[in-house]
């Protein structure tokens, strides 16, 4: 993964001050914060909140249990697992920009003490063997071409029996894509492949599928909701420039068949498996 095109694709330099800047202006004190309030902007990926509860719902997480957050973003699903389940996360991303501002969000609503965050590559994870119980990607693999390696290093960092939990979009129909996209503002810095291709490589680095759902109906009736809200000044337009173009693209692709929309929880097989 090129970590300049990922930078590029990004860091805006503004999504520290832009996020304080909104916070203030709906009235937010950022100062005295509770995670709720950081929710308007937290869950940069398709459904936004409603995905990462009902992604989470598949999960049996428990306060003792140690989660990674492979390409947290400003790290909302950390936050959100952390405040909910009471457990330890490490949350991973590769652009620094995005580390800076989930430290930040963290220590503002007094979760510092059970997040780690550090930049990193998720095909070169800064962890040893066996190190989590659960690890969760959402909308991540849009942009690393090296699959494989990507779960393989997944599987690494599990226990054997850990799960792994995905939501994701894939390739669809195969029509002409409308850019920008939120994970790529032109083609070459998309790496899509087709459902089957990703289950596939699920599979080959040794996960065993659980859950295998195709959400994309769901997808557009709550990307079209989210669409036909009023605006509000907390957003992800907060920090994702051009964020109404890009999201209108994504919901028309999953609207006509272009993209698909994929929920997944898979099994670390032991190694003698």
């Amino acid at each position: 993964m090129a970590i300049n095109t990922i930078r590029a694709q990004y860091a805006t330099g503004l999504a520290r001050y832009n996020i304080e800047q909104a916070l203030i202006e709906t009235g937010r004190d950022p100062a005295h914060l509770t995670p709720a309030d950081l929710a308007p902007l937290e869950d940069f990926h398709t459904m936004g909140r409603y995905a990462t509860g009902q992604l989470l719902a598949l999960l049996d997480i428990g306060s003792d249990d140690y989660v990674l957050d492979a390409g947290s973003g400003i790290g909302g699903t950390a936050r959100f697992l952390a405040d909910q389940r009471g457990c330890r996360v490490s949350a991973v991303d590769l652009t620094e920009e995005y580390c800076q501002t989930n430290r930040w969000l963290n220590e503002l609503v007094g979760l510092g003490h059970r997040i780690s965050v550090r930049q990193a590559d998720v095909t070169q994870l800064p962890f040893a063997d066996a190190t989590f119980q659960f690890a969760i990607s959402q909308h991540v693999q849009m942009n690393v071409a090296d699959k494989a390696r990507m779960y393989s290093e997944a599987r690494r960092v599990l226990v054997s029996g850990g799960r792994l939990a995905l939501w994701d979009i894939t390739a669809g129909s195969g029509g002409q894509l409308d850019y920008p996209l939120p994970w790529a503002d032109e083609p070459t810095r998309s790496h899509l492949v087709t459902a089957g291709q990703l289950r596939t490589a699920v599979e080959a680095a040794g996960l065993a599928v659980e859950h295998w759902n195709d959400l994309t109906d769901q997808a557009v009736a709550i990307m079209h909701a989210l669409l036909s809200q009023p605006p509000n000044p907390l957003g992800l337009h907060t920090f994702v420039a051009g964020f109404t173009r890009k999201a209108d693209n994504l919901t028309r692709a999953l609207a006509d068949g272009r993209l698909r929309a994929v929920q997944a929880v898979a099994r670390a097989k032991s190694q003698e498996s």
